[in-house]
């Protein structure tokens, strides 16, 4: 029998001490680590606390050399480099923020499109009577006014910094028709946002049929429109309020609207002229009044406009009481006459150097076929830069701006009405 042999258990043995050896190799190699690491992190919470310690000593000498630094800074009287000029401050600029100066003296701020110039757009007469021909169809169109007045005619009146129109009615559910008055108009109240369709920013109340339901529908009215934030002119609670013009601040431009009525010519009318206690419009059949609320506005303002109710019904022909007032409405300081109430068109003309037109004739009125217009003025800081008619026609209810040839039509008969002037091709008015 061979014997075994003892080499593999001699071979146990040494792998056991290797093992033994190695374990206890790699604890020491740890520990050392460990030494090593902890020692490291110990470096850095001094190096930290050393910087912080460094920090606060900066800041301390920092402050410490501030009023040192200060006794260097240059004086007032120098400049390190040019500061830029403040701007240009518009001359009514005081006026704009006072609100409460504006609301007692009748003026409006209102945007200009272009800088120092501003639109003003003026159309005749118009009805929202619904037993009337013209509101009656208005009130079965599916866009209402949209449909009655052409869109582009419609584009320039909003398109204007200031549109102004004769209202020729009161809004108002009560009162009674003036006795033997052949016609007599009044609308509901809440039909007077139209005017706001429309693109209207001030109406006139001085003509012929503001009264036409009486007294209450007289102040219902200036209560509808107060109540839309609608400014209106030649109208009031007492003659104070119905003489004061309705001033506009636009691109740095004040421009004063004053609106009267001649009509009726009669010692005791129809249509109630406002008192110093009672309500009613502006009357002017005697012009004193007038000629003095001109001169007033023109020493507070850059701009004059008289719109005023005059003149004879359907007749072309400007009568007497008009060529008398208008040039001393011109001479009293109005920059600009606009006229209404004939329901036609009237002359153009220059009147001691100042344009009147005489009458609008109707613009959305009745269902006539009639030739109409807008006047748009354009007013800078020098004065009137323009004065345009834009021609249009008023017929089955509707109210439709002219082109080409009906347009050359219209400007052609305003030619041969109007020998003072010159009316060009697109209708630029200029003095012969």
């Amino acid at each position: 029998m061979k014997k075994k042999k003892r080499k593999k258990k001699k071979n146990h043995f040494l792998n056991m001490i290797l093992t033994f050896w190695s374990v206890f190799a790699g604890v020491i190699i740890l520990g050392i680590l460990a030494f090593l690491l902890y020692r490291k992190e110990g470096e850095e919470r001094a190096a930290e606390k050393g910087m912080e310690e460094m920090a606060e000593a900066v800041s301390d000498a920092v402050v410490e050399a501030i009023p040192e630094q200060e006794e260097n800074l240059p004086s007032e009287d120098q400049h390190i480099e040019e500061l830029p000029p403040d701007e240009p401050k518009g001359k009514y600029d005081d006026i704009l923020s006072d609100g409460e100066y504006m609301r007692e003296n009748n003026i409006y701020a209102k945007e200009a499109a272009k800088e120092k110039e501003v639109t003003i757009a003026f159309a005749g007469d118009i009805l929202f009577d619904p037993y009337y021909s013209v509101m009656s169809r208005l009130l079965q169109r599916e866009n209402g006014i949209h449909d009655s007045i052409s869109e582009d005619l419609m584009d320039e009146m909003i398109s204007a910094d200031i549109m102004m129109i004769n209202n020729e009615f009161p809004y108002s559910s009560r009162g009674t028709p003036t006795e033997g008055k052949q016609f007599t108009f009044r609308a509901k109240p809440e039909y007077a946002s139209i005017l706001q369709e429309m693109g209207v920013d001030i109406v006139s109340l001085a003509n012929n049929h503001a009264y036409d339901y009486g007294e209450d529908a007289f102040l219902d009215t200036l209560d509808t429109l107060a109540g839309i934030e609608m400014p209106y002119v030649g109208a009031g609670r007492n003659l104070e309020e119905a003489a004061s013009p309705v001033y506009f601040i636009a691109g740095d431009i004040k421009i004063a609207i004053v609106s009267a009525t001649q009509i009726e010519r009669l010692d005791n009318p129809d249509t109630k002229g406002a008192t110093d206690e009672s309500p009613g419009v502006f009357r002017c059949l005697e012009p004193s009044k007038l000629l003095e609320v001109v001169q007033e506005a023109k020493e507070n303002s850059d701009f004059v406009i008289v719109y005023i109710h005059w003149g004879t019904e359907n007749t072309v022909e400007i009568d007497w009481i008009q060529k008398d007032q208008a040039p001393k409405i011109a001479d009293a300081g109005a920059d600009l006459i606009i006229g209404d109430h004939p329901h036609c068109l009237q002359p153009i003309d220059y009147v001691n150097g100042i344009p009147v037109v005489y009458s609008l004739g109707n613009f959305w009125f009745n269902s006539k076929e009639l030739d109409t217009c807008l006047v748009k003025a354009v007013i800078d800081e020098n004065g009137l830069q323009s004065l345009q008619f834009v021609p249009a026609l008023q017929k089955g209810c509707t109210t439709t701006m002219l082109h080409e040839g009906e347009k050359e039509r219209v400007l052609a008969y305003m030619r041969s009405i109007s020998p003072g002037v010159d009316i060009d091709g697109d209708g630029f008015i200029t003095q012969k």
